[in-house]
């Protein structure tokens, strides 16, 4: 069986990692054109070096809950025919023993480089514009992909989606594009699709089953499900 599963805020927010945004659509007190864009980045780069370095320093408070526990036992069975599809930038799968991860939206432990392309691992703070360990300029930024930036791996993410048996989406609000359209290109691809989150995001009505509750209940059900 060949698994795709697509996790979003949801499933980090169980382990006490803060979304970025709230309900008014602020950044932690941020317009998201400040905080979360190219344009906002080159207007006041201190402003969003002092947003990401706070952010990284966070994940050393929080840890992978029983979910991302879950998922990486189930690659210990699956090996290469599971693939977690994060929309998190935060590593609690990885630290949780998963391997086979794809973070589409970046990573906060990693620092991108605009002038040679590089993207060194990163845990200190980038806001005294550090060199970059590649090429020595100081033009690094957080490993972050804002809006209006392509994600990562696109063509990687694609070509499993189509090829999966199924399809699961864990703690996504399935308002991100083009993350929330993967539920439909799965499905028309003949995978089996199923939705796992607190309530229905706004793509449910694509799934063919949606189960409601916490990620760190339902995660490690379904798993216990597909092993046994």
């Amino acid at each position: 069986m060949r698994v795709v599963v697509l996790t979003g805020a949801g499933i980090s927010a169980e382990s006490g990692v803060r979304t970025f945004r709230d309900s008014g659509g602020l950044w932690e007190g941020h317009d998201v054109e400040d905080v979360a864009t190219p344009e906002g980045f080159a207007r006041d780069p201190g402003l969003v070096h002092r947003f990401y370095d706070a952010r990284r320093r966070d994940l050393a408070l929080v840890g992978p809950n029983p979910a991302h526990r879950a998922l990486a036992a189930l690659e210990g069975t699956l090996g290469e025919d599971l693939l977690v599809v994060t929309q998190n930038v935060d590593d609690l799968h990885e630290r949780a023993g998963s391997l086979q991860v794809v973070h589409m939206h970046g990573e906060l432990r990693r620092a991108r480089c605009e002038a040679c392309g590089a993207r060194p691992v990163w845990d200190a703070d980038l806001l005294d514009a550090p060199p970059c360990p590649r090429c020595g300029q100081a033009r690094l930024r957080p490993d972050v992909v804002w809006f209006g930036e392509v994600p990562y791996e696109l063509d990687r993410i694609h070509g499993a989606v189509t090829g999966c048996d199924l399809f699961v989406a864990v703690g996504t609000s399935g308002a991100v594009y083009p993350a929330a359209g993967y539920v439909a290109l799965a499905a028309s691809s003949g995978a089996r699709t199923l939705e796992l989150n607190l309530e229905p995001s706004e793509v449910s009505r694509y799934f063919d089953e949606v189960r409601t509750g916490p990620a760190a209940r339902l995660v490690p059900e379904l798993v216990a499900e597909l092993v046994g």
